[in-house]
């Protein structure tokens, strides 16, 4: 796997990279393997095709298809080539991000606030490193962030702020938990503990119900998985009635 700057240049190029943008991050991915048949190439991304036998061990063919999803959402594209009996490399392009655009809005909204907080946050999350990614965000945006892994641990956390006269402003909840209390059961609770909550609900499932119609589950907003800090910013300050910088 290989990873590299790249701009687009030629009619060729841009092409075969569908998006409108010049420069992007192209991460290389070859394998040695059987390769792809040529009458597949144009199929592969398609939701559930797959080459492997019926039965058991069937494929759903989802992986691919996801991937694609993940990408185009990014405003990305991914492209293959192969051949039978050489392998395949697959290239995704992303745009190049503007660290300094990015670092301009977060100066703003720290000037915005005179360097104050923002606001306090509770995340639940289950998995780690989304949670510490949204915590490490939140905090660069200007907000005092707590952490929690479901949404048993959120319900008590919240509780507490509340008794100690520091409640949070909102609260993002993950809708799916392994083994333990998701966000539609705990934002259900959080508003009969206090009718107030402001409550955003995140998935990785963006077609679920529940992040389709989010306000008919008593969410006051929504986002998508894998969390963006310009996406954050966005969702926080209409929540929350902030102005935008």
């Amino acid at each position: 796997m290989t990873a590299e700057n790249f701009t687009a240049s030629g009619e060729q190029e841009k092409a075969d990279i569908p998006v409108s943008h010049a420069k992007y991050v192209r991460i290389s991915i070859q394998d040695h393997g059987c390769g792809i048949p040529e009458k597949d190439l144009s199929t592969i991304f398609d939701p559930y095709f797959s080459t492997k036998e019926r039965g058991e061990k069937r494929g759903m063919g989802l992986g691919l298809a996801t991937a694609y999803s993940i990408i185009d959402k990014h405003d990305g594209s991914i492209t293959v080539e192969s051949q039978p009996g050489v392998g395949a490399t697959f290239h995704i392009y992303l745009p190049a991000a503007s660290a300094e655009g990015e670092e301009q809005r977060v100066e703003a909204a720290d000037r915005k606030t005179g360097g104050r907080s923002r606001g306090r946050l509770l995340v639940m999350d289950d998995e780690e490193m989304l949670r510490e990614l949204a915590g490490k965000m939140l905090k660069r945006l200007g907000y005092d962030v707590a952490l929690t892994k479901n949404g048993t641990e959120a319900i008590e956390v919240y509780q507490k702020a509340m008794d100690a006269g520091e409640p949070f402003d909102a609260v993002i909840l993950d809708l799916t938990v392994r083994g333990g209390m998701g966000g539609k059961e705990a934002v259900r609770k959080l508003k009969e503990m206090d009718p107030q909550a402001k409550a955003i609900v995140s998935s990785g499932y963006s077609a679920n119900p529940v992040m389709k119609d989010w306000r008919q589950h008593g969410f006051d907003g929504a986002m998508e998985k894998p969390y963006q800090k310009g996406d954050l910013m966005k969702v926080l300050e209409k929540t929350l009635g902030q102005a935008s910088s």
